[in-house]
C-alpha cells in the first residue's frame, strides 16, 4: 500500500501503515474523554470511540496510519484550548494525535510525518486513518451522505472534506470530516464488507515535499458521533469556522447578468443603466443591493470555449466602452453595490496580450506550460511575478473601478488541476493530456516554489486578492462542481461560494440548484454563504408556459420561463434554504404578479435552516426554518414536489422539533394560497401539484389570540416583526414590524373560538379588521418604510 502512495524516492519516509486493530473487548493502554466521547488506544495505536451518552461502542477497528507505543498527554489548542490526548512515537521523529477538548464533540486526529532520509521526499496521497462504524445496524440498513449526495452505505462513494453515515429513521450517525485544509485536499472514503462500513481518511497533497531531517503535520480530522447526524454536520461547520475565525459579512441579495433573457451575458452600458435604475426603485426598499456583471465584458483572444483573460481594461469594442468605472459609478449612484465576475488565476498563452508573460505560468511535469479545459493557462501563484500581475489587476477592479462585490470563476486553475466538472463524489483524476503518454493526475503541476503543495498556492493567492482588493470586498467562489479539490481549499477565505453546477432559466436547469444546496446546506451562514445560482420567477409566452427553444447567454439552448407555480416553488426553496439569492431575469420586463414573487424572497432570514428528510431524499422534500432567538418562537414548515406527477405528502409535525405543548394540534397558515388551515393533527397529509410548494407557519394552538403569519415575506413574520406580546389584562397583542413603503401589510391572527376582535391600530391609526371563523386579518398600505408599531384588542366570550 505504501509504495501505490509514496514517489520511488519517499518510500524511506517514516511512517507505514499500523496493521494492528482493536476490537471492543481489546485491553485499552490509554483512555481519554470529553463531555460526550471516550477514546481507548490499545498499546498496538488501534483505537475505538464510545459515545458516552449511551456507553455504546460506535467506531471500532480504529487504525492511524504510524505504527508506535503510545502515552497519554495533556495539549494545549489556539482555537480549543487545554485538552487530552493519546500521543503515539513512531521512528524518527513521527507522531500521531488524538485528541478530545471540552465542548468540543468530536475526537480530532493528526499525524506528523517525518523524513529520515538524506534526501528530499515527495508525496502526493496519504492515508491518516481507517475505521468501521458502529450503528448497531448492518450496512444494508444504513445510508451514506457525502458531496456525491445520499447513497445505500453497502454501496458507498467517495466524497471530499466531510462524509456522514447515519440510520435514515432516527439519524443517528457518525459525521467525519476535515477540520483543516491549509496543505492538503482532505477525501473520505468509505467501503462496504461483510455488510459493515469501513471509512478511509486520506490527505492527497499533489505534491507535498519534506526536506531531509524535518516533519510535516497532515490536515487534522474530526470524528463524532450525534443522535442526528445533521447536528453533527452543523457543530463540524461550526467548529471550522472557529478554526479559521470566520465572521461573514452581511448576506447579499442582487442580480447577475448571466442567464437574463434579454441583455444576459455582460448586458451593456444602456441595457444595466436601466435595469439599476429598476431595481433601485422597485427592489431596493425591499433589501436588493448588488447588480454583478458577468463575462464577456473584458479584453482578450479565444482559445475554443475558454473566455478572454485579460482583465486589465474592458474591451473597446464591447459592451462597455465607456470603460468599467463609469458603470459601477451609476451603479453606486442608486445605493447598489457594483460586483464584477473575472478569472483571476488563469491566462491564455496564445493570446498577444500574455505574449511577455509566459514566465508566470505553473508548467507540468514536461516542462511545458500547464492547461486546463474552459480555464486555461494557470497562473504560477508561488512567482512573485505572477503575484504582482495579479495584485494589479485586483487593485485596479477595486480601487481604481470601485468593484466591491467579486464573482471569481475557473478556480480549479488556481489550485492547478484540471478541470473535472461536473464533479462532486470523489474521482480519481486521470486525464488524457495531448503528446503526454502517462495520463495526468492531480500533483502533475510544478511550481515556481517546489516547497509550496497546490492548495497553499491557491490559498496564497486568494489571500493576495484580498489583500489588494481590502476587506470590505464581498467574495464569491465559482465555482466547486468544476473540480472539487477547491471545496477545502477555499474555506476561510471566502465571503460566498457556489456549491454546484451552472443552472438555467428554465424548471429542468434550475432544479439542479436544491440538489448541491441541499446536500451542503450545513455550510450556509457558517463557512459561507452557499450560492445554488440563481432563481428565476420569469413568465413564457402563454401566460407562463415555456418559451420556444432559444439559446441563454451561457450557450446553452433550452426552453425559457417558469410558470407561476414552479416560480413560488423555487422562490420558496431558496428563501427558505437561506442561501445566497441572485436573480437573473430581466427584470423591468417581469409582470407585476412576478415581480412581487421576488419581492417576497427579501431580505434573507438569516436564520437556521435545516431539512427534514436529509437521510431520505435527495434531494429533501421538506424543510424547516426556526426563528428562536426572539422572545416569540415562529417555525415555517416547506414541503416540496420535485417529480412530475401530483404527490400525497406528510407534513413531518413529529420530525422538525416543534414545542411540545398541552395540545397535540397546531395552527398552520398556508402562505401562497393565503389561508388558515385546520388545526394540524401529527399524521397531517398534503396534496402537491407537479413541481409544487407548500409554504406553512406552524405555531402551537393557544387559548388566546396570537399572530401566525404577515403578507410581508415567505417566512412569514420572521424578518419583519418584533416584540409581538400578550396582555392578559387588557386582552390586547402588540408588537413591531419593518414595513416597506407603497407596499400592502397584512397582519394574519388567530382568534381561537370565543374571542372576537374589538380594534386594531398600526402606528396609532385604526384599521378596520376583519374576522371569518378563527382568523382575523388587518391590512395597511404604509406611506414610509420603516417600524410601525400595531396593537389588536379583543374580547372573550
Amino acid at each position: 500500500m505504501v509504495n501505490k502512495i509514496l514517489s520511488p524516492n519517499a518510500r524511506r519516509l517514516m511512517f507505514v501503515l499500523a496493521t494492528a486493530t482493536l476490537s471492543a473487548d481489546t485491553h485499552a493502554a490509554v483512555t481519554i474523554e470529553n463531555d460526550t466521547l471516550r477514546v481507548n488506544v490499545a498499546d498496538n495505536g488501534g483505537f475505538t470511540i464510545d459515545a458516552l451518552a449511551s456507553g455504546k461502542t460506535v467506531l471500532k477497528s480504529g487504525k492511524l496510519q504510524i505504527e508506535g507505543s503510545g502515552k497519554k498527554a495533556d495539549v494545549n489548542d489556539k482555537v480549543f484550548g487545554q485538552g487530552q490526548a493519546v500521543e503515539i512515537t513512531g521512528a524518527n521523529g513521527a507522531s500521531g494525535h488524538i485528541m478530545l477538548f471540552p465542548k468540543l464533540p468530536f475526537a480530532l486526529v493528526r499525524l506528523t510525518l517525518a523524513n529520515g532520509g538524506s534526501s528530499p521526499q515527495v508525496l502526493n496521497k496519504v492515508p491518516v486513518a481507517t475505521f468501521d462504524v458502529d450503528l448497531g445496524q448492518p450496512a444494508s440498513k444504513l445510508k451514506t451522505m457525502g458531496t456525491g449526495g445520499l447513497d445505500d452505505a453497502n454501496k458507498p462513494e467517495g466524497s471530499y472534506v466531510w462524509l456522514a453515515v447515519a440510520e435514515p429513521e432516527t439519524q443517528h450517525g457518525i459525521v467525519a470530516a476535515w477540520l483543516t485544509h491549509d496543505r492538503a485536499s482532505g477525501v473520505l472514503l468509505p467501503k462496504s464488507e461483510n455488510d459493515a462500513v469501513t471509512v478511509e481518511a486520506r490527505d492527497d497533497y499533489g505534491h507535498l515535499r519534506i526536506k531531509p531531517g524535518k516533519t510535516a503535520d497532515t490536515e487534522t480530522l474530526a470524528i463524532g458521533y450525534f443522535d442526528d447526524a445533521r447536528v453533527g454536520l452543523e457543530q463540524w461547520a461550526g467548529a471550522v469556522a472557529k478554526q479559521y475565525d470566520i465572521h461573514l459579512k452581511p448576506q447579499p441579495v442582487g442580480y447577475c447578468t448571466w442567464y437574463a433573457e434579454k441583455h444576459g451575458g455582460a448586458a451593456d452600458e444602456k441595457s444595466l443603466a436601466e435595469l439599476t435604475d429598476f431595481a433601485g426603485e422597485k427592489l431596493k426598499p425591499f433589501g436588493f443591493n448588488f447588480v454583478q456583471i458577468d463575462d464577456h465584458w473584458q479584453l482578450g483572444t479565444r482559445q475554443g470555449s475558454s473566455p478572454k483573460k485579460n482583465f486589465s481594461e474592458a474591451d473597446p469594442k464591447g459592451p462597455y466602452p465607456s470603460g468599467m468605472k463609469a458603470t459601477a459609478n451609476h451603479i453606486k449612484s442608486r445605493g447598489l453595490t457594483p460586483g464584477i465576475w473575472f478569472i483571476p488565476f488563469a491566462g491564455t498563452i496564445t493570446d498577444p496580450y500574455f505574449a511577455d508573460k509566459q514566465d508566470l505560468f505553473v508548467h507540468d511535469t514536461a516542462g511545458r506550460i500547464y492547461d486546463s479545459a474552459w480555464g486555461g493557462n494557470p497562473l504560477d501563484m508561488t512567482n512573485p511575478q505572477a503575484q504582482e500581475y495579479l495584485r494589479g489587476i485586483v487593485h485596479r477592479i477595486a480601487h481604481d473601478w470601485g468593484y466591491q462585490y467579486f464573482k471569481m470563476d475557473g478556480l480549479y486553475t488556481g489550485i492547478a488541476a484540471r478541470q473535472n466538472y461536473i464533479n462532486d463524489q470523489y474521482k480519481e483524476e486521470t486525464y488524457k493530456v495531448e503528446n503526454k503518454s502517462e495520463p495526468a493526475s492531480f500533483g502533475d503541476a510544478v511550481f515556481f516554489n517546489p516547497d509550496k503543495t497546490n492548495v497553499e498556492a491557491y490559498r496564497d493567492g486568494i489571500k493576495l486578492i484580498r489583500d489588494a482588493a481590502g476587506p470590505d470586498v464581498f467574495f464569491l467562489g465559482c465555482n466547486m462542481a468544476q473540480n472539487m479539490r477547491m471545496f477545502g481549499a477555499s474555506i476561510g477565505v471566502f465571503d460566498g461560494m457556489r456549491i454546484g453546477p451552472d443552472n438555467k432559466g428554465n424548471w429542468a436547469g434550475w432544479s439542479r440548484s436544491p440538489i448541491a444546496g441541499s446536500r451542503e446546506y450545513f455550510l450556509n451562514g457558517r463557512i459561507w454563504y452557499n450560492d445554488p445560482d440563481p432563481l428565476y420567477v420569469r413568465a413564457g409566452s402563454n401566460g407562463g408556459a415555456d418559451n420556444p427553444e432559444e439559446p441563454n447567454a451561457a450557450g446553452a439552448k433550452g426552453k425559457s420561463g417558469v410558470t407561476s407555480q414552479e416560480a413560488k416553488t423555487i422562490a420558496s426553496w431558496h428563501t427558505i434554504s437561506g442561501g445566497l439569492e441572485t436573480a437573473s431575469d430581466w427584470l423591468p420586463d417581469l409582470p407585476p404578479e412576478r415581480l412581487d414573487i421576488l419581492r417576497r424572497t427579501m431580505p434573507p432570514h438569516g436564520k437556521t435552516a435545516r431539512p427534514v428528510d436529509y437521510f431520505e431524499n435527495d434531494p429533501p422534500r421538506a424543510w424547516v426554518v426556526t426563528d428562536d432567538q426572539s422572545h416569540t418562537r415562529r417555525d415555517v414548515v416547506a414541503l416540496f414536489n420535485w417529480s412530475e406527477k401530483e404527490q400525497d405528502v406528510s407534513i413531518p409535525l413529529n420530525k422538525i422539533g416543534l414545542p411540545p405543548g398541552s395540545s397535540s394540534s397546531y395552527a398552520a397558515f398556508d402562505y401562497w394560497s393565503n389561508k388558515l388551515m385546520s388545526p394540524l393533527q401529527l399524521d397531517q397529509k398534503a396534496k402537491l401539484p407537479p413541481h409544487g410548494c407548500l409554504v406553512l407557519a406552524i405555531r402551537l394552538m393557544l387559548d388566546r389570540p396570537f399572530l401566525i403569519s404577515t403578507s410581508r415575506h415567505i417566512t412569514q413574520g420572521m424578518v419583519d416583526v418584533m416584540n409581538e406580546q400578550w396582555d392578559e389584562g387588557a386582552k390586547k397583542l402588540s408588537g413591531e414590524s419593518e414595513v416597506v413603503a407603497g407596499d400592502p401589510y397584512e397582519l394574519r391572527i388567530v382568534a381561537p373560538a370565543g374571542w372576537r376582535v374589538s380594534q386594531v391600530s398600526i402606528k396609532s391609526e385604526q384599521v378596520k379588521p376583519e374576522q371569518s371563523g378563527d382568523l382575523v386579518r388587518a391590512s395597511v398600505t404604509p406611506k414610509q418604510s420603516g417600524r410601525v408599531r400595531w396593537e389588536a384588542t379583543f374580547n372573550k366570550g
